[in-house]
């Protein structure tokens, strides 16, 4: 694994593991857990692009980190829907206004999840 790549993973765990632990709070931090879903995902879809060798666009949305990683890996697709969940997250609930519910805040997390189980497989990491 490329010493980019790895530092991407390391930065996406980091966020994966903060969701967790703000969603398991006895008052969670629904908003915060949803942000740092978002970011890992973000994270775990350029640590693939670096691996590939592909630029890594400054970027939030899921959605076109996929587009660019699609050709290099058709079998990613059925990540859409998730990556599409997750974008909202980047900002919709880091200002007042919108709060994230309890049900959306548990599939943030499973959205997360599901992503880092793929891409950390593509990496050839152990789940």
């Amino acid at each position: 694994m490329k010493r980019g790549t790895a530092q991407w993973v390391l930065k996406a765990e980091e966020d994966i593991e903060v969701a967790r632990t703000l969603a398991a709070l006895a008052r969670p931090k629904r908003d915060a857990a949803c942000f740092h879903c978002q970011q890992s995902a973000e994270k775990y879809l350029k640590a693939l692009l670096q691996e590939t060798g592909l630029a890594v666009p400054k970027t939030h949305e899921l959605e076109d980190l996929l587009d660019l990683l699609q050709p290099q890996d058709a079998t990613l697709a059925p990540l859409r829907r998730s990556l599409r969940s997750l974008t909202p997250y980047a900002v919709n609930f880091r200002y007042p206004g919108v709060r994230a519910t309890t049900r959306r805040m548990h599939a943030a997390l499973r959205q997360a999840e599901r992503v880092r189980r793929e891409l950390r497989a593509r990496l050839g990491l152990p789940p």
